[in-house]
């Protein structure tokens, strides 16, 4: 099965099925004498572990963090760094059901279509649990990170769950501000009316979904390899390759098109400001493919959850009808909480990634 790796220096390849005996990754490309605190990566996924509260899948893990190689002393060694989190909460057995039948907007008709085989329990490879790696291999470069660019800040933050939207100023948002509030929105009473929209769908056996907004700060200018490898371009694969993704831009986006070029162009200025070297940020932050040393923004659209309990109209692998009254297991009536780290944890791997490929020979790289 390919699809499994990411990244051209600092790689990584994710491994696991949902209700497997282990999910993880391992990061390949990992510079030396690195400090890692797996205090630090076990915060991060905290934050996207089921079982949080009411919004979110009930499934009780507690996704602790294990290394298998590539750390002395919390320092890394320069060879494969492998994190895993050991299933324990996996319950196959409720699945077994849909072992013949399709599950609406599903990876299972794909799956076998493409494989003629597919993990029968939990969506397999497909499922969100598979992220799990990604967001440790995240939290692993975010730290990489801080030490080589200390200004550097990632946040994402719920921009709207269905209907319900809030205005996040990009520039002054902060974790601590989205975390106050269970669906990771920083604006508390927009949050609120967040809350209420899913509790209601959840209550009608159904989901929703919505967009998650994502800054980052202090990023200096130079990355990016156009043509094929631009910033944006490599953004839009990490951020599209994350279940239920239906849609990513950056800076004005979509909006920029209604826009006539007078209207849109970021001027220059002579002194820095809060954009950057321009008095506008509509570029997001990224120009011809490159950073411009301004905030990068950016959206991604996030589809309502598949598995939900009102019935549906499907077929079996034989091409019979049959009504689905319900799809068992655990769930999630909205996925954007649980979906901010791992939005942040695919940027940081971007903007790493990027920046070794500047940076590769002062750090003990012979080939890029």
């Amino acid at each position: 099965m390919p699809g499994n790796r990411f990244g051209k220096i600092f790689s990584i390849t994710t491994f696991g099925e949902s209700h497997g005996g282990a999910v993880g990754v391992v990061i390949d490309g990992v510079p030396s004498r690195q400090a890692i605190d797996l205090n630090g990566v076990q915060n991060w996924l905290d934050r996207r572990r089921p079982g949080q509260g009411r919004l979110v899948s009930p499934r009780q893990e507690s996704d602790r963090v294990e290394c298998l190689s590539g750390l002395q002393d919390g320092m890394t060694l320069g060879t494969p760094l492998c994190l895993i989190v050991r299933n324990t909460d996996a319950r196959p057995e409720d699945y077994e059901g849909l072992r013949d039948i399709f599950r609406p907007s599903h990876a299972d008709f794909t799956t076998q279509a493409k494989f003629g085989i597919r993990a029968a329990s939990g969506g397999g490879r497909a499922s969100a649990r598979e992220t799990i790696g990604r967001v440790a291999a995240g939290a692993v470069a975010s730290q990489i990170l801080k030490a080589a660019l200390p200004g550097l800040e990632v946040v994402a933050w719920v921009e709207s769950v269905h209907q319900v939207t809030a205005s996040v100023d990009p520039l002054t948002v902060t974790r601590a501000m989205v975390d106050q509030s269970e669906v990771r929105c920083p604006v508390p009473d927009v949050a609120k009316a967040m809350i209420q929209t899913i509790e209601l769908a959840q209550a009608d056996g159904d989901s929703v979904g919505g967009v998650i907004g994502c800054v980052v700060r202090g990023l200096p200018a130079g990355l990016g390899d156009p043509v094929f490898d631009k910033l944006e371009a490599d953004l839009a694969k990490a951020l599209m390759s994350l279940p239920a993704t239906k849609g990513f831009e950056v800076g004005s986006g979509f909006g920029g098109s209604k826009m006539r070029g007078s209207e849109h162009n970021d001027s220059f200025v002579p002194f820095a400001g809060a954009h950057g070297p321009t008095a506008t940020n509509r570029s997001g932050g990224i120009q011809g493919g490159i950073s411009n040393g301004a905030p990068v923004t950016m959206r991604v659209a996030f589809k309502p959850v598949a598995s939900i309990s009102k019935p549906q109209d499907t077929v079996t692998k034989d091409k019979k009808k049959v009504v689905l009254t319900g799809v068992p297991g655990r769930h999630d009536p909205c996925v954007l909480p649980r979906a901010i780290p791992m939005v942040e944890a695919m940027v940081c791997l971007v903007i790493l990634d990027h920046f070794l490929r500047n940076n590769a020979l002062q750090l003990g790289f012979t080939e890029v």
